[in-house]
Order: structure tokens, then C-alpha cells, then sequence
């Protein structure tokens, strides 16, 4: 059992909320609110502004310059062109976790997501990975799905209990955890090696990559050991968080009872 994710869990949160105007998504950034996106209306420039720019600075929160159109979708008050969606969720960092997760004792086990986008794959996932142990869900902070109350919904609350890391670049990742001792296994069509021949027992992490571009090649090429799964029939693919939940569920197998390898 993993006992280190049990001590991780945070207190669950049910909805997502938002806050609009500059100086009030000023300061929940600078309180450290945990903040799923920022839109800013495009071409926003003033002194405000700035003050905005600076302070986002060295933050993982995803910005997106949108038309005011957009923003006036989300509210009809004063939104000064700023609109912050806080998020459901608490997250985590990645170099904390790791280094508590070897000194409680356990073996590293993490998922990692490249490019998926739909926020019901996302819950798909983390629901398996909650079911299965995994220590955290790590996400890149852009070009992936919205950990909004929908996925959140999807994962049937396992993303109110399961870490979340979200990192700048998956690849800044990749090399923390390599750097920590970590082996990183890749699904793709690519991989030569059938996914019931790998070794999971150690400290691992697995990337996923979404189902039309898989893995990004040049994160591949960062990665210890490229697994496939048969494909029998015309399909070429499957679902990735079917995918994902086959190679997890390999994973626990091998780490409960120990590697079954040839």
C-alpha cells in the first residue's frame, strides 16, 4: 500500500470559482491561490498590466491572450480585461515530492501526460491512478487539458485526493526525475519492447502522449525504455486512458508480487 500518497491528500474542493478585474488577480497570484489559467485580453498594456506581468514571473500558471469577446463571456462586470480561473485542485511540485517519497521509503511511481486535451481522459487517468498508487499525476503547465470541476468529475474525485504536479515543461520534468533515479517508460507505437516484457518494480514514470501524436519525439528520446501494445485489429490506437490503464495495472502487478519478466 502506499502509505506516502495516503499523507498526501488534500482537502477536497467542488467547484471552480473564478475572479476578474487586474489588481484582484494581482493578489491572489502573490498569495500563492492556486490558479487554473489567466486569460488577459489581448494588446492590454498599462502600468497594472505590468504589475501583473512581474508578478507572474517564475509562476506555472498558464496565460492565454484572448479577444474581449471571450472575456465578456465569462462575466459582463468590470473584468479591466483580466479573468482568473482558480482551480479545483491544490497542486503540487514535483522536486518536493520526491525526495519525501524516498525518505517514507517507497518506490517512485508516477504518470506522465504529454499533450492530452481532453479533460475526460485526464479524469479517466487519474481515477487509474488512484486506484493503482501512483504517487502523482504530473502535467506540463500548457497544451494540456483543464483540471477544471469537469475532470475532476470524470476522475470521481480521485484529483480531489491524488497529487497533481504541474511543471513548466514536461521536459524540465523528464530530467528532474531522471536526475532522482527514476526511469522513464514510454507508451508508443514506436516501441519495440511488448509492455508485458518491462521491469516496473523500480522507481518509474510513465508518459502517455495523446492519441492522434503520441509522444512528443523529443521527449522520447529522453526516455529509458519505448513500450507497445498488440494491436490485433484495424484500430490503430487505443483510448489512452484505456492504454494507461493497462500499463498501470501491469505496473501493480509486477510491484505487488514482484517482475514476472522472461
Amino acid at each position: 500500500m502506499n502509505t506516502f500518497y495516503n499523507k498526501r491528500q488534500a482537502a477536497p474542493k467542488t467547484s471552480q470559482d473564478f475572479i476578474f478585474g487586474t489588481r484582484a488577480v494581482i493578489e491572489a497570484v502573490l498569495a500563492g491561490k492556486d490558479i487554473d489559467k489567466i486569460l488577459i485580453r489581448k494588446n492590454l498594456e498599462s502600468s497594472l498590466s505590468a504589475e501583473l506581468y512581474e508578478a507572474l514571473k517564475g509562476q506555472r500558471i498558464p496565460v492565454q491572450r484572448v479577444p474581449v469577446e471571450k472575456l465578456n463571456r465569462v462575466t459582463t462586470k468590470n473584468h479591466q480585461g483580466v479573468v482568473a480561473f482558480l482551480s479545483p485542485i491544490t497542486y503540487q511540485r514535483l522536486e518536493d515530492l520526491i525526495p519525501s517519497i524516498y525518505e517514507a521509503g517507497e518506490t517512485p511511481f508516477f504518470v506522465l501526460l504529454d499533450g492530452i486535451t481532453d479533460v475526460r481522459n485526464l479524469g479517466a487517468i487519474a481515477r487509474t491512478c488512484d486506484a493503482t498508487g501512483v504517487h502523482a499525476l504530473v502535467v506540463p503547465a500548457t497544451h494540456t487539458a483543464a483540471i477544471n470541476a469537469d475532470a475532476v468529475k470524470t476522475s470521481a474525485g480521485a484529483l480531489n485526493t491524488l497529487p497533481v504536479c504541474r511543471e513548466n515543461t514536461l521536459r524540465e520534468a523528464m530530467m528532474l526525475l531522471k536526475h532522482s533515479g527514476v526511469k522513464l517508460i514510454a507508451a508508443s507505437e514506436k516501441g519495440a519492447l511488448d509492455y508485458t516484457k518491462a521491469d516496473y518494480s523500480g522507481p518509474i514514470a510513465l508518459v502517455m502522449g495523446a492519441e492522434d501524436t503520441g509522444v512528443a519525439p523529443e521527449h522520447l528520446k529522453l526516455c529509458d525504455q519505448l513500450v507497445s501494445l498488440p494491436m490485433l485489429g484495424r484500430i490503430a490506437s487505443l483510448n489512452v486512458s484505456v492504454a494507461a490503464g493497462v500499463l498501470l495495472y501491469e505496473s501493480i502487478k509486477q510491484r505487488t508480487h514482484g517482475a514476472s519478466l522472461d
